[in-house]
């Protein structure tokens, strides 16, 4: 019943809050009113924070159930775009081909029948030229025109140089509009020409004058009709990489104007540049060399007949793939069909890799360069690291082998290794800094090296047969670690953990590190070597530590033997020296729950015994000396002030309680540390025989009342 009382209570509880007229402050000094004591208050809360989090779960339940469904729909909307391009490409050939139909059929009812041409001619265009004074005059008005506009616009003149063929073709005031925001920029006064696009800005404070603003080729420019979403209306969007601009015209009609307009031009400019490459295709007659008198020319001439030049040789750049190539590129580029573009490019290179150098493969390798130039601009923006960095290495892929197949192998791979460095950084900076540094290590190791591999690998997918590009990527795992090693150091050793679990966490991070062997790449020494600063640092200052406890428990000894009261607390010590590795430790025990030693030596043992088992998990050859001083340092501050107060003592039974806790330090301890140092290095320590194999302890002063430390 309690149970159902309090869903009831909690349902009513989320009626009440969901209500559009839910007041806080109210709500709040209601339940003050009505509550019996803090007690009621305490319950409300609880109510309130666990519906709070049942609300958040259901929330986290909903996103996660939708989540791929925006993934799909997102991958739909691309998809919907990119056909939307294909079909208004094909629609703009159709109507291309529907309309040189009709004037290949125009064209040939003129032959039939000249006089019907002309006044059909006359008809559609009543400024169509009747003769050759008339073209001129017709030519030169369209030039006047064209000067008096452009005289309008500052700053255009030596950007638009004059040229006998340049005309104006339409003309008109558009609106611009943010391509992202759809928020209005700008008023443009727009000149389109018969070979390129002028768009200008007005000038505030002079009617009809404009200022230069851009100059976009008719080759490199795409139309795309926006659709009307009210109250965005009569807008159209120019293509021009790596940009394009949303332009609104006054009204449909202008709009139509212009888009119609656009395609013409365009079209026009098309033909007629094919009309010019098929004319310098064609071969030229040679000029008739004038006769020579010299005998001995006729037997060269013969064998420079049965030999034809290379520059005789006519390249055929008339067909239909050819002539459409540069469009077919910005389709490519336009619709992110990288590995389409590439392969038009392979192709052509196939064909001409045999074929002589003329004029015209020139001019074709021009307008190709500019389309490969501003593929590699969109495949080094895929990879910037100011795109999105999810997907992980393998999202880099597309953009690497295509840069690779245009023979940009060095920037293919300088990009991917600044891609992934940006990513790596982003991974670390987003860990959450737990209360716990080794759970926060862990954290950090595993995702740290799992990119690390991962991009090993795929570095060796995409760059397989680039053996040159090896040596960047050793250079770029270097930087990373030193990257890795600053969080590192910044989490273990800036906030002075303890030697312990600065230990595990280096422990942990050298494991991680291991499991770059699997390809082949070891980082173990750089490791190392980033480390071995802090790790003396710590070692040094924990040694620091150990002396000072060692010297304020030596000032406070009274060489008394110790009683642990209990026979569990004698147990507990037993199993503590038998780990520290002093297996003869019970003959030092007495009767009862008596030990023979001094409290001062038992602790010196374990605290040393414990100092060098986590410097061995920290231990590497260039830490050697490090560890060996300090352990000197440290027993010697013990075995001074054993032979000082075995000097000084006067009472025989205080002298020969002082002289057993000598021999447990010099024929127990001594040698365990030696056994452990050997064990864990590797190699035996010349100056720890030297202090056990002493034969006799150190001198000090008789005289001296002070401890020589």
């Amino acid at each position: 019943s309690l149970r159902l009382g309090e869903g009831g209570g909690g349902s009513r509880l989320r009626r009440q809050l969901e209500s559009g007229g839910f007041a806080a402050g109210e709500y709040v000094k209601q339940l003050s009113q009505q509550s019996d004591g803090d007690r009621d208050l305490q319950e409300h809360r609880q109510r309130i924070q666990a519906l709070s989090e049942e609300t958040a779960q259901s929330l986290k339940r909903n996103v996660y159930q939708n989540y791929r469904q925006f993934i799909e729909t997102a991958r739909e909307i691309s998809y919907l775009e990119s056909e939307m391009y294909q079909l208004s490409h094909i629609l703009t050939e159709q109507k291309g081909i529907m309309e040189a139909v009709t004037q290949a059929l125009l064209l040939q009812a003129d032959r039939d029948d000249p006089a019907q041409g002309a006044r059909r001619a006359a008809a559609a265009d009543p400024f169509l030229p009747l003769s050759a004074k008339d073209a001129a005059a017709n030519e030169e008005g369209r030039q006047r025109t064209l000067t008096t506009l452009l005289e309008k616009v500052e700053g255009c003149r030596d950007l638009l140089p004059e040229s006998p063929g340049k005309y104006l073709v339409y003309n008109g005031d558009l609106v611009e509009y943010d391509a992202d925001h759809m928020a209005q920029i700008q008023r443009v006064h727009a000149f389109l020409m018969n070979d390129c696009l002028l768009v200008a800005t007005a000038l505030p404070n002079r009617r009809g004058a404009y200022r230069y603003d851009a100059l976009y080729p008719l080759d490199g420019l795409a139309v795309v009709n926006v659709k009307d979403n009210p109250p965005m209306k009569d807008m159209f969007k120019l293509l021009m990489f790596p940009e394009s601009r949303i332009f609104q015209a006054e009204n449909a009609k202008i709009k139509k104007e212009w888009l119609e307009v656009l395609e013409e031009t365009k079209r026009n400019r098309a033909l007629s540049e094919k009309r010019r490459l098929e004319q310098e295709a064609l071969p030229r007659p040679a000029p008739t060399p004038p006769e020579s008198t010299n005998p001995f020319d006729e037997d060269e001439d013969e064998e420079e007949e049965d030999e034809p030049s290379a520059e005789d040789e006519v390249v055929d750049l008339s067909l239909e793939w050819i002539q459409e190539l540069p469009e077919d590129l910005d389709v490519c580029i336009a619709q992110r069909d990288f590995e389409g573009a590439v392969d038009l490019l392979d192709k052509l290179n196939e064909y001409l890799a045999d074929k002589p150098v003329s004029q015209p493969v020139k001019e074709l390798r021009a307008k190709v360069d500019e389309r490969v130039r501003q593929l590699t601009d969109v495949l080094v923006f895929e990879l910037s690291p100011d795109r999105s960095l999810r997907g992980g290495p393998r999202a880099t892929r597309r953009a690497v082998s295509q840069l690779i197949r245009l023979g940009q192998s060095t920037k293919a791979c300088e990009l991917f290794l600044k891609n992934r460095a940006a990513a790596v950084q982003t991974a670390i900076r987003q860990l959450r800094i737990e209360g716990a540094t080794l759970l926060y290590i862990h954290k950090l190791c595993h995702v740290f090296f799992t990119s690390l591999l991962e991009t090993a690998r795929e570095f060796e997918t995409d760059f397989a047969g680039n053996n040159g590009c090896y040596s960047a990527f050793v250079v770029w795992a270097r930087s990373s670690m030193r990257m890795f090693v600053d969080a590192f150091s910044k989490q273990v050793f800036d906030s002075k953990e303890s030697l312990s679990t600065a230990a595990e966490c280096v422990k942990v991070a050298k494991e991680h590190c291991k499991q770059l062997s699997e390809i082949g790449l070891d980082l173990t020494f750089i490791i190392h070597a980033l480390l071995v600063k802090d790790i003396k640092g710590a070692l040094q200052s924990y040694k620091d530590i150990i002396i000072e406890a060692t010297k304020h428990r030596n000032s406070e000894e009274m060489w008394r033997k110790m009683n642990l009261m209990t026979p569990e607390a004698l147990g507990k010590l037993r199993e503590e020296m038998r780990s520290c590795g002093v297996g003869n430790f019970d003959q030092y025990t007495g009767d009862d729950c008596w030990v023979n030693l001094s409290y001062t030596v038992v602790a010196f043992t374990k605290q040393t015994m414990a100092f060098l088992e986590e410097a061995l998990k920290l231990y590497f050859p260039e830490l050697h000396m490090v560890l060996l001083e300090s352990l000197v340092e440290i027993i010697l501050v013990a075995v001074q002030h054993v032979d000082y107060s075995l000097r000084c003592e006067q009472d025989p039974e205080k002298k020969a309680f002082i002289r057993q806790n000598a021999s447990f330090l010099y024929e127990t301890v001594l040698p365990v540390v030696e056994k452990r140092f050997e064990e864990g290095v590797g190699k035996p320590a010349k100056q720890l025989q030297d202090l056990r194999n002493a034969s006799r302890l150190m001198r000090v002063n008789p005289e001296s009342t002070t401890s020589v430390v």
